[in-house]
């Protein structure tokens, strides 16, 4: 299995932007054009992107949809997008726009029936976000905290067909103190699924340290904070992991 490193490009109000532990009024605008950021991304080896509808979590269906169809078409390399995905039209919509992977998140939890349908009918263009506060499933744009343990949720939707989790540890978003790269192994290896670590990824050692478990099912890592503020160079990063 091969190890990704994702870009991410969370927008809100067609901006680039990112959040504090998904706090909105933690808010750091990096960006105007989420669009010439995208295309950086790609120049710089980039061979997927991340995008986030930070508009869509808050409000419960896709708001920046028109945004991410011309992202996908600027771009020549696959693009993933979450945020208020929750019913098989706003799926539907996404993919006709040219995104690769939908992510559902609080449908996960809350629609059994959508998510049954959604994994059915799309299967790997689906993957499911598992955002964790202290081990349960957090919803709403990490506005509630449910009494599921994402492990759990995990072996449920992959009985169900699910081939991709990504999975946030909330308390490491944002805060640059790496990944838990425990909790991101134990997921894969419970699920028997590929998991992307999202959260935390802080300095190119945190990417490294994740990428020793390929085999294990760590597919990839997101990564957001760090490559805004320099902390990692996607370049030298992706060249790092080849390497290793």
């Amino acid at each position: 299995m091969s190890f990704i490193i994702y870009p991410a490009i969370d927008i809100r109000g067609g901006k680039c932007v990112r959040l504090v532990q998904g706090d909105y009024n933690q808010e750091t605008v990096y960006n105007e054009n989420p669009v010439e950021v995208a295309k950086a991304w790609e120049q710089q080896g980039g061979s997927y992107i991340h995008l986030v509808d930070l508009d869509g979590a808050k409000a419960g269906y896709p708001v920046n949809d028109e945004l991410i169809g011309q992202i996908a078409s600027a771009v020549g390399v696959p693009v993933q997008v979450g945020g208020g995905i929750r019913d098989l039209e706003s799926v539907k919509r996404l993919l006709s726009l040219g995104v690769s992977r939908v992510i559902i998140g609080t449908a996960a939890i809350e629609d059994e029936a959508f998510t049954s349908a959604v994994l059915q009918q799309y299967g790997d263009q689906v993957a499911i976000g598992i955002d964790a506060r202290d081990g349960y499933v957090a919803t709403r744009g990490w506005l509630n905290t449910s009494s599921i343990q994402a492990v759990e949720l995990a072996q449920q939707l992959a009985a169900k067909g699910a081939e991709t989790f990504i999975f946030t540890d909330i308390s490491r978003d944002g805060m640059m103190q790496g990944p838990n790269v425990e909790a991101i192994v134990n997921l894969a290896k419970v699920s028997g699924k590929t998991v992307i670590a999202s959260g935390g990824v802080t300095v190119q050692e945190d990417l490294l340290a994740l990428a020793r478990y390929k085999d294990q099912g760590v597919g990839g890592a997101i990564v957001g904070k760090a490559l805004y503020t320099g902390n990692i160079s996607l370049e030298k990063a992706i060249a790092e992991i080849q390497k290793a």
